[in-house]
């Protein structure tokens, strides 16, 4: 009886080990990290709807009824919240990886004129490597100053991140995807 549990437990080893990755890959210090989707995919469905977020979390609003404030109230709101600023910080890391196209392969500006084709913004990251590096590394810092301020419920320091990771955002947009203020676009 003891023989045949044995025999059964070293094959299931045997079959484990044969599908298990290669060491390699299995350690992930080792593993190769592959670029999936374009940056502007990460911007529009991991960078965008947190930075929304953040920005629609402090809100006051003027009307001739009187004044509405919207922000966080229960420690749900405040969760969430922490959630998106959790997810705005750690989308930088995708930004920053090696391989990452632009857009997909034959994407166009939707904004023809102010924006700038991929094509071109592909040309001026790979020209200026370093300025892209330091500004995704400044939207990380900004989300972290956001997360600051939600982890201590501070609405004003709330209000503050949110005009800075506006300015974060605007300082690379203006770099790397709008043409410049001669109408003309950047030299590579």
């Amino acid at each position: 009886m003891r023989t045949p549990l044995v025999l059964c437990l070293a094959l299931a080893m045997i079959a484990c080990d044969a599908e298990a990755p290669p060491a390699a890959e299995a350690n992930s210090a080792t593993a190769p990290l592959r670029a999936t989707v374009s940056i502007e995919e990460v911007m529009r469905y991991m960078i965008d709807p947190p930075a929304d977020a953040i920005w629609e979390s402090v809100v006051t609003i003027v009307t001739d009824e009187g004044i509405e404030e919207i922000v966080p109230e229960s420690d749900e709101d405040w969760e969430v919240l922490r959630g998106h600023a959790v997810t705005l910080v750690e989308s930088t890391n995708l930004l920053l990886m090696e391989g990452r196209r632009v857009a997909e392969e034959g994407a166009v500006s939707e904004l023809p004129g102010v924006d700038l084709e991929p094509e071109q913004i592909e040309a001026l990251l790979a020209a200026n490597r370093p300025a892209w590096t330091a500004l995704t590394l400044g939207l990380r810092d900004t989300g972290l100053q956001a997360m600051r301020a939600i982890e201590a419920r501070d609405l004003d320091a709330l209000l503050v991140a949110g005009d800075v990771l506006d300015l974060a955002c605007e300082n690379c947009h203006i770099q790397f995807w709008y043409p410049d203020l001669s109408g003309q676009t950047r030299a590579n």
